[in-house]
């Protein structure tokens, strides 16, 4: 014969019932709480992989980087903290300390620069884009084909970039020299601090023409609005764009992460849609 505990113990039947019932929502907050600490500690651990990198960008890349950014974003984890401006003024900038991880320059020379000088990180400098330069008007075919616009009294003010602060400004002056127009429209000038600026002067109507990078202007194949001539490259120095890794961000992987994110195919086809060469 076999005993029953709860019998001998006095315990009915129901009384048994009631008990087991009792214990089961425990169990399942205990469950519950366990889920979440477990979910806690993911999110704490994919929350100490994740970084913001941030990166010096000149005025011309702004654009594909925020594009860039959002792909970057989604498969990695870091975050792009982004400054725009010209190279010359964030090459003044890393030299007093400004603390960026890498510098997206206008030109090859800057990078080389501070690699050269131990701001950069030797053998981390790459070409990242080859830019091109436009003639650019907010006003449908008001720049033809061939430039000739400038050889005209059709406008007053000719915006472009700092030369000494930007690579596209100084290629700028490149361009008017070889046309044999450089002396005749200085006086026309309108300097601007960086690309971004001067696009705004031509925008805003400010300036009726100006020399900017095509990327501000182009997507898909085509210049997305108003009317411009995209200057032939035998008028003006490759406009090499480098990348570089600042001293700062020595072994940082999310830094070291952007960089190589930038020559994968994805990051390619997005520079090589705003009109960029590779």
């Amino acid at each position: 014969m076999v005993s029953d505990p709860a019998a001998e113990s006095g315990e009915s039947g129901e009384s048994r019932r009631a008990r087991q019932a009792g214990g089961r929502p425990r169990q399942r907050m205990a469950n519950r709480l366990h889920a979440g600490v477990l979910a806690l500690v993911l999110l704490s651990t994919a929350a100490a992989h994740a970084a913001e990198i941030k990166v010096a960008v000149s005025a011309n890349f702004a654009a594909p980087l925020r594009k860039i950014g959002v792909d970057f974003e989604k498969d990695s984890g870091h975050r792009i903290v982004a400054s725009v401006g010209s190279t010359g003024m964030f090459y003044a900038q890393i030299k007093a300390g400004a603390p960026f991880d890498a510098l997206l320059a206008a030109d090859d020379e800057t990078p080389a620069r501070l690699e050269k000088e131990g701001a950069g990180v030797a053998g981390s400098r790459f070409t990242y884009a080859i830019g091109k330069l436009v003639l650019w008007s907010r006003t449908p075919g008001f720049v033809d084909d061939r430039g000739e616009v400038l050889r005209t009294k059709a406008f007053s003010h000719l915006a472009l970039a700092d030369p000494r602060l930007a690579p596209y400004g100084a290629a700028s002056l490149q361009v008017l020299k070889a046309l044999g127009l450089l002396e005749t429209l200085q006086p026309r000038f309108v300097t601007a601090a960086n690309n971004t600026q001067a696009y705004q002067f031509v925008a805003s109507g400010n300036a009726e023409l100006g020399f900017l990078a095509l990327s501000q202007v182009y997507q898909d194949g085509r210049i997305t609005e108003g009317s411009g001539w995209i200057v032939p490259q035998e008028f003006y120095s490759p406009l090499r764009q480098d990348a570089v890794l600042l001293a700062r961000a020595r072994g940082k992987p999310a830094a070291e992460a952007l960089l190589k994110y930038l020559r994968g195919d994805k990051a390619r086809a997005i520079i090589r849609s705003y009109g960029y060469g590779l």
